[in-house]
């Protein structure tokens, strides 16, 4: 593909509008009211987003991820020891992105990282299915592997070694929660005028809204 084709590929978003007005009082409530509908247009995976971390040398790295809990945060889970469990753990301030790109909708989440209990932690572990279970013992994630051999290898010991017993939760692995102060909801509109409307939480707890500029 040539620079020229590259630059003239575009798409003029048409199929929704997003007011004020219209949206919920609280960004977790407008948050489910769209994830609602991306999982009702039977979208692949609606669940998965880009999370975004920055290590303590002001490096920023992301990756994507899938949703796995909502209530007061956004909940994930993952090995405590990789890349973005080492930058969560020196820097706990994060960002998440969601993009449903048929319904040409984005929304970017900012927040404080936290952990999930682990009671949780066990409970989503044991949910998982067994070859899942199994791979989180597997898999020393983000660290350099000689090849492919090395996980097939330790798979094939660790089934062996757990045989059909109950298989714990790695120590280090389990769940991490974004507590959102920050929530931007994206609808892409003709001319590239979007809308964007913008949830700020103020220090007496209530949500600021307000309509930014595209």
């Amino acid at each position: 593909m040539t620079k020229t084709e590259l630059a003239a590929l575009r798409e003029n978003y048409t199929k929704g509008s997003l007011d004020v007005k219209d949206v919920a009082s609280t960004p977790i409530e407008q948050f489910q009211a769209w994830f609602d509908e991306a999982v009702a247009s039977q979208l692949l995976e609606p669940n998965a987003f880009l999370l975004s971390t920055v290590s303590n040398e002001n490096k920023p790295s992301t990756r994507v991820l899938l949703l796995k809990g909502l209530d007061n945060g956004f909940t994930f889970y993952t090995n405590y020891l990789s890349r973005k469990g080492t930058e969560l753990a020196e820097n706990p301030n994060a960002c998440i992105t969601f993009f449903w790109v048929e319904l040409e909708r984005q929304v970017r989440i900012e927040g404080v990282i936290e952990k999930v209990s682990d009671e949780n932690s066990d409970a989503y572990f044991h949910s998982r299915p067994r070859g899942s279970q199994i791979g989180a013992w597997v898999s020393n994630q983000s660290m350099v592997i000689e090849n492919r051999e090395v996980l097939e290898e330790r798979e094939k010991h660790l089934i062996e070694k757990f045989g059909d017993a109950p298989i714990p939760r790695p120590p280090h692995w389990g769940g991490y929660r974004l507590i959102p102060n920050y929530i931007e909801f994206w609808q892409g509109r003709p001319s590239r005028l979007h809308d964007r409307i913008a949830y700020t939480l103020l220090e007496n707890g209530e949500w600021k809204i307000d309509r930014l500029s595209p």
